[in-house]
């Protein structure tokens, strides 16, 4: 474990993005022990000039006319920092070495904002941990000169039509020039060890915190517990980006006997979908994220029927720690990741294997194997995922 260092967070996703954040969790725990700058992205000109009326622009451009404060403690030894910076919108530029010039330029705006932060704050020696931004942070390393620079790769964002342009060519070369660089799979590791040896796979960190029934008082809710068992379930959002409705249909139509429940919102493909023609198929809608224990607690069977495609055949898949935190059964489609819960869940490949993985999940079930998946998925807590980064940590 590190203590009493100082450490400077950031990534591609702000503090107040209204989701859960792997970065956010781990800035948090970092600053248990710790001194934490959280430094959300700076403001791109475009979205100044384009989409001045979203909240978190309008945030933004509050702090950098003085009428927010750009540093904001949020716990006592965490601060979020709102840089008082725009940063041209540079990724349009086919060009390298134009690209090159001016994304040096914005690190380096980005850099004197942290660089005045940290001196507020009378940082010393820090630690930087660089989430996925391979474009924002690739010069910071100079221009902050760290005492350590530690790179996380957890996210196949360069295959996303934004990153691929530049972050492509930029994330071999930041990786390289890290000190460290963590992953949360295998694939992720091999693919950072071509530049950097110093890369190590450290698993993925979880807030299972809702996803525990210990006590059994968990109460299932009325819009389930009445539906013909076995319930075969799926919470997430519904959407045919990431979810194989054929998948769906081809269960509900084979085994009419078995209730496929789905809790989420659902995109206009899973509206317009057969599925809502099928008698044994349930919409169960959008619910609040500490509703959903309480849904699963409700299923015999919980499913994640991904489509496969280069995007989520190797992201992580943070849905199967959640299902198997309450001890269900999970069938998942096979992917590179999913090799990662060999053991612990099912994995077929094809709507076909579905029907036979859901059917053997049904039958081996077990008090036992409820035990066993739980105390599998509390390994995955956000504390043992900083403790692993700490682990190879040399200074």
């Amino acid at each position: 474990m590190i203590k009493g260092r100082d450490f400077i967070v950031f990534g591609l996703q702000a503090w107040d993005l209204n989701i859960a954040s792997t970065i956010k969790y781990t800035a948090t725990e970092i600053s248990r022990n710790n001194r934490v700058i959280f430094v959300n992205p700076p403001l791109q000109r475009s979205l100044a000039l384009m989409h001045k009326n979203m909240p978190e622009v309008q945030k933004r451009l509050k702090v950098l006319k003085g009428e927010e404060p750009d540093l904001v403690q949020e716990n006592e030894n965490l601060w979020v920092l709102t840089p008082k910076t725009i940063v041209e919108s540079i990724n349009w530029i086919n060009s390298k070495t134009i690209f090159d010039f001016f994304n040096r330029i914005n690190n380096k705006k980005f850099a004197k904002q942290i660089k005045d932060a940290v001196k507020r704050l009378n940082f010393k020696n820090y630690i930087i941990l660089d989430d996925n931004s391979m474009i924002m942070g690739y010069y910071l390393k100079e221009f902050l000169k760290p005492n350590l620079f530690i790179y996380l790769l957890r996210d196949a964002v360069t295959l996303v039509s934004y990153h691929k342009r530049h972050g492509t060519r930029l994330q071999p070369d930041i990786i390289r020039k890290a000190d460290l660089v963590v992953t949360n799979s295998d694939f992720f590791a091999n693919y950072a060890r071509k530049t950097n040896p110093n890369s190590h796979m450290i698993g993925q960190g979880c807030d299972l915190t809702m996803y525990n029934d210990k006590n059994g008082k968990l109460k299932i809710p009325d819009d389930i517990i009445n539906i013909k068992r076995p319930i075969i379930g799926y919470v997430g959002f519904l959407t045919t980006i990431r979810l194989d409705i054929e998948i769906l249909v081809y269960i509900a139509e084979q085994k009419p006997e078995w209730s496929v429940v789905l809790v989420g919102p659902e995109d206009e493909n899973f509206k317009n979908s057969k599925l809502h023609q099928l008698k044994n198929v349930y919409f169960l809608g959008r619910k609040e994220p500490k509703e959903l224990a309480a849904y699963i607690k409700g299923f015999d069977v919980a499913l994640n029927p991904q489509l496969v495609n280069e995007i989520t055949d190797i992201n992580y898949p943070l849905k199967i720690d959640e299902y198997l935190a309450m001890g269900k059964p999970t069938v998942a489609t096979k992917t590179t990741f999913m090799e990662y819960f060999r053991g612990y869940t099912y994995l077929p490949s094809t709507k076909e294997e579905y029907v036979i993985e859901i059917e053997k999940a049904l039958k081996e079930d077990s008090p036992e194997l409820q035990i066993r998946r739980i105390a599998y998925a509390s390994k995955h807590t956000w504390e043992n995922f900083v403790n692993k980064i700490y682990k190879h940590v040399e200074f």
